[in-house]
């Protein structure tokens, strides 16, 4: 019979905050060391480096009474970390849909034979800072996948925004490629190599 696969670290973590926002009290790190295998199965031996990096991402509070030290985390905390992660994260997507709309004009001054070159370059290389900004925030949101339902919709609904920009200004790219190749039949292979254009560029 195959052993019970153990928690992750972070399966862990949502387990230790589910035990604070239940019980809503005060804690020393033996009572949780104490009760955290029973209540949320998460082995004593671990207890320790699971709240301490909650403690460090500001998820969990502590303060040092007399000789003790306690912890606690309650909800109305967690939610206003969401919210500022939300308001994070909006700003994050504002300044991908800004870039996007720059990308899109260099390439419609691309079309009319204006710096075609420097033009497609600087597109080329938007499109791969906004492709890793964007795998970025789905990581984040990825994190933050357990989180309140009201923010998780409004993160997907901004990715989807900038997923559209994105997919706006790639598909200029493909129309510039079509125009240099009708106008100066050139293959696609010939024109992507010349202008450093990756052979798997697509939509997202």
């Amino acid at each position: 019979m195959s052993r019970r696969k153990g928690l992750s670290h972070e399966e862990k973590r949502q387990k230790i905050m589910e035990l604070f926002y239940e019980k809503k009290d005060f804690f020393q790190l033996k009572e949780l060391e104490k009760i955290g295998p029973k209540e949320k199965g998460v082995i004593s031996q671990a207890i320790k480096d699971v709240v301490q990096s909650l403690v460090d991402d500001g998820m969990v509070d502590t303060e040092k009474i007399g000789t003790s030290v306690y912890f606690w985390a309650f909800p109305s905390k967690a939610i206003n970390i969401r919210k500022r992660k939300l308001d994070d994260m909006k700003s994050k997507f504002q300044e991908v849909d800004k870039k996007a709309k720059i990308s899109v004009i260099k390439v419609e001054q691309a079309k009319v034979g204006r710096e075609e070159n420097v033009a497609r370059t600087e597109a080329l290389a938007s499109l791969k800072e906004l492709q890793e900004t964007q795998n970025k925030l789905q990581l984040e949101i990825q994190k933050y996948r357990d989180s309140d339902p009201e923010v998780l919709a409004q993160i997907k609904e901004n990715t989807q925004v900038a997923q559209a920009a994105v997919n706006r200004w790639t598909d200029n790219i493909f129309n510039i490629k079509s125009w240099c190749k009708n106008k100066f039949h050139i293959e696609e292979e010939m024109l992507n190599k010349q202008f450093n254009i990756p052979e798997e560029l697509d939509y997202i």
